[in-house]
């Protein structure tokens, strides 16, 4: 299987394939105002903040878009969060990125959230709007963006490794994609289930089902994707895929800079692979265009992301 997109890896022996949008340095802009007076400010409240890419990102395609607007970092105690959200409306940003626990300990403070961010009970991008502060989960969308640039998503079989937050906005967004049939296994064999059902109660074409946890899950003949949907910070899960093959294309959400486990094993496989950077490239991408409304190069982001977890 060929993958044609930067943030892929082919497996060895596989030849290079030429990039779908070739990147060019960006022609130099003059700042432009959103408003007369003020500058748009979005801010990362994140717990911890450190090492949190999210401000690398953004300034580099504020830069690139021609916006006067400034991106700020803040680290937020999980008891401060409700004050830091208040103060996000009281001062006029323009909206705020969440990280880590502060993700699902913000939904009270929020006036309303995005079908993606009910399912999932977390919010990764917070807009101010005229009414109040409007919660998104933002990740499910990047993984189906950076799916889509390999693979059809309809009619689709899926093994996904992980019912969290995570794992319920990917599984969301996996079933509105027209995914016929989305397998979920999990270490919490209870929330594994709660997510079963929780697909099984959309209106759509996918069909649930659950799959026993195991050290090295078993891949289905049948299954075309496996996502990886587990989290990374703090954790001592071990997983692997039994039964990878070069047809099946690899996604693992996970953001760090070398290639994770999955990763490996479906390099190692001939599989077509999508690491956690060029999803998180693509989700940066749509959170930037939600609060700007202005679309920016993945290609560029992309090349951030490699300097900043390079530095």
């Amino acid at each position: 299987m060929v993958c044609c997109r930067r943030g892929a890896r082919l497996a060895p022996g596989f030849p290079p394939c030429p990039l779908q949008h070739p990147h060019s340095p960006a022609p130099v802009r003059v700042p432009r105002m959103t408003s007369p007076a003020l500058q748009e400010v979005v801010a990362l409240l994140g717990c911890p903040a450190a090492g949190n890419p999210a401000q690398y990102l953004f300034e580099r395609a504020i830069a690139a878009a021609g916006l006067d607007w400034r991106f700020v970092t803040f680290d937020v105690q999980p008891e401060r969060l409700a004050a830091a959200l208040a103060g996000v409306q009281a001062m006029g940003f323009r909206g705020c990125l969440l990280s880590g626990p502060l993700q699902t300990l913000a939904l009270p403070a929020l006036l309303s959230l995005s079908p993606t961010a009910s399912f999932s009970g977390a919010v990764s991008l917070i807009e101010r709007t005229p009414e109040g502060l409007a919660g998104h989960m933002t990740q499910g969308r990047g993984l189906a963006a950076a799916l889509r640039g390999h693979t059809d998503l309809t009619g689709a079989r899926v093994l996904l490794a992980g019912a969290g937050a995570t794992g319920r906005a990917a599984a969301l967004e996996l079933a509105l994609a027209g995914a016929l049939e989305v397998l979920v296994c999990d270490p919490d064999p209870a929330r594994a289930a709660a997510l079963v059902e929780a697909i099984g109660a959309l209106n759509s074409s996918a069909l649930p089902a659950l799959v026993p946890w195991q050290t090295a899950v078993e891949i289905p003949e049948r299954v075309g994707i496996v996502v990886s949907a587990l989290p990374v910070e703090g954790s001592t899960i071990a997983c692997s895929f039994s039964g990878l093959r070069n047809s099946v294309v690899v996604a693992d959400c996970a953001l760090v800079g070398q290639p994770s486990a999955a990763v490996a094993a479906g390099l190692k496989a001939g599989a077509c692979v999508i690491d956690g950077l060029e999803i998180h490239c693509e989700k940066t991408a749509i959170d930037f265009q939600t609060l700007t409304g202005s679309e920016t190069d993945i290609e560029m982001l992309h090349e951030a992301l490699d300097e900043f977890l390079s530095a």
